[in-house]
């Protein structure tokens, strides 16, 4: 256990590996009403966990953000991510401003439950500053190089400077 994180369920049941995938009819709580997805989870005493977004079918990188318990549910519920904004403190539908959406595909829990990878359907741009994914900066000979342009203006995704 990292020691941060803050045990979701007695290491004796820990199954590690877990898959889920998004369906809009699916119940998000077993019957018995605990669910075992957010069981799997160890969230940080933020109540957070890192979550890493990438394409589902050519496997690039998009971004990291964070999500909560409640976020989880909605996006597996939904099958459209809905990460948590640490800077705003609430809910973050991905483009419910820019309109650049995600849709899930897969949920995978990693070996330790304290990160999730988002397999997804990326629509449009998945960083802020307009660029197709967030690591867009390399480090060479000692100094950080921009490897991509933006491909929209945040002015366009946003309707102000973003970020």
């Amino acid at each position: 256990m990292h020691e941060n994180a803050i045990p979701s369920r007695d290491a004796s049941e820990a199954t590690p590996g877990h898959t889920a995938t998004a369906t809009p009819d699916r119940a998000a709580v077993t019957p018995a009403g605990a669910d075992p997805i957010l069981e799997a989870i160890c969230f940080d005493t933020n109540g957070l966990v890192p979550a890493i977004a990438q394409q589902h079918d050519t496997g690039e990188v998009l971004m990291l953000a964070w999500m909560n318990a409640e976020s989880v549910r909605e996006t597996l519920t939904t099958g459209r991510v809905c990460y948590f904004s640490r800077s705003r403190g609430k809910l973050w539908r991905k483009g419910e401003i820019s309109g650049q959406t995600q849709r899930l595909k897969e949920l995978r829990v990693d070996c330790d439950g304290d990160t999730l990878l988002l397999l997804v359907q990326q629509d449009g741009v998945a960083c802020h500053t307009g660029r197709r994914n967030c690591f867009f900066r390399v480090a060479r000979d000692g100094d950080l190089v921009e490897i991509a342009a933006p491909e929209v203006s945040p002015q366009t995704l946003y309707g102000h400077k973003h970020g």
